[in-house]
């Protein structure tokens, strides 16, 4: 039987010369809006309480896996929980949800 192969064919690896997104242990540096941003990845079994994703203004529960991100330069309650799919479609959005016309005004 030959051993079992736990890395995609063709996977790419980070670039040593820095170009692209860095990646530190379990953290990562992406850059977004003329920031760099840390971003770690968070585990279902690690999610243990109630967020709420900037990317669509819905709740992460519990158990569900999801990432959290902040300014390098910023500070703690700076960060972020965001869905993965969020996240990544960051630039696609806005950090804010668009409210529809029929929205009540406050």
């Amino acid at each position: 039987m030959s051993p079992r192969r736990n890395r995609q064919r063709g996977a790419k690896q980070p670039s040593p010369t820095g170009e692209g997104p860095r990646e530190f242990g379990l953290e990562r540096t992406d850059e977004w809006r003329g920031e760099e941003w840390v971003v770690r990845g968070v585990t279902g079994s690690g999610a243990t309480k109630h967020y709420r994703c900037p990317g669509c203004d819905q709740e992460i529960p519990p158990g569900v896996p999801h990432v959290v991100s902040w300014p390098r330069m910023g500070a703690v309650d700076d960060r972020r929980h965001w869905h993965r799919s969020c996240w990544n479609a960051r630039d696609r959005r806005g950090a804010r949800p668009q409210r529809s016309r029929n929205a009540p005004r406050y």
